[in-house]
């Protein structure tokens, strides 16, 4: 069996810095603690815990804490909660994807200007719960076409439209044209991460010419869960898994050829774990 490998998959910068920020605290004398999962990867977040690493997914939990350090997550967090850690004696090491840190300022400058937020992405991802704490305003989310023709606004209102880092890029220059056409004022700033963007682009031009495609990611992972949708337009046989232990592939005899990509939180070690497998046993 060949075997196509996807040259993005695995961890993306923003991912692999946080990553590390956290392993380099190991053994440093003092309680640490991530803020939700540092990524969104179980196996990555179970090795960490093995290590002493503890998550804490809540502001009450924050309060709770005697002493230690927070690390904030990848995907950011909500302005307040830099506030709270401090209130309470603790540390922080700040591990948001810098790109995230971008949109952040984004929207604190145009939304103190007056402008309606308007963030494209999924309601109740840690990004877009993070951004919306950065607004001086309340925020809009909109992930879908349909919401964004029942936008309902003053179309007087000017728009600042963002989006979260990891949106299905063709998505979201649709639902900025469905805005556009409305009549609305917008300013669009295309907050999409570059490595998302290519990562995308590579998984839909493998798949497009293998016999079945293997897209491996943390369940939870909205960048996986989105390759994977992107994979299967192009490919039926297409498999979402988190290890090799969730790959059960059903291949016709006349398949020669299989594509391989992953999520920006893939540590590596899996990726070539299922690669090696399916070029063995297949």
């Amino acid at each position: 069996m060949e075997v196509l490998l996807a040259e993005s998959a695995g961890f993306c910068f923003g991912v692999r810095r946080a990553v590390e920020k956290v392993y380099g605290q190991i053994g440093s004398g003092r309680d640490i603690y991530t803020y939700g999962p540092i990524i969104h990867n179980e196996e990555v977040v179970k090795d960490l815990c093995s290590k002493g690493v503890g998550v804490i997914q809540s502001e009450e939990e924050i309060k709770g804490l005697g002493q230690g350090c927070v690390v904030i997550r990848s995907h950011g967090v909500p302005r307040r909660i830099y506030g709270l850690i401090e209130e309470n004696g603790l540390e922080y090491i700040d591990a948001t994807c810098p790109f995230v840190q971008r949109i952040h300022k984004t929207v604190e400058k145009e939304s103190q200007e007056g402008k309606q937020i308007v963030i494209i992405g999924n309601p109740g991802h840690p990004e877009v719960e993070g951004i919306m704490g950065w607004c001086c305003r309340p925020a809009k989310v909109v992930e879908s076409p349909q919401e964004a023709e029942k936008f309902p606004l003053d179309k007087r209102e000017n728009l600042c439209i963002v989006a979260q880092t990891t949106f299905n890029y063709n998505k979201f220059q649709e639902l900025v044209e469905i805005f556009q056409k409305r009549g609305y004022n917008v300013n669009v700033v295309n907050t999409i991460c570059n490595a998302t963007e290519v990562r995308q682009t590579e998984a839909a031009q493998i798949a497009a010419k293998v016999d079945a495609m293997i897209v491996i990611g943390g369940r939870h992972s909205s960048n996986t869960r989105k390759l994977y949708e992107i994979c299967q337009e192009k490919c039926k046989a297409t498999y979402f898994i988190q290890t090799l232990e969730d790959l059960h592939l059903e291949l016709p005899k006349t398949a020669a050829l299989v594509g391989i990509t992953a999520g920006a939180s893939t540590p590596n070690n899996i990726i070539e774990e299922v690669q090696n497998y399916v070029r063995i046993n297949f």
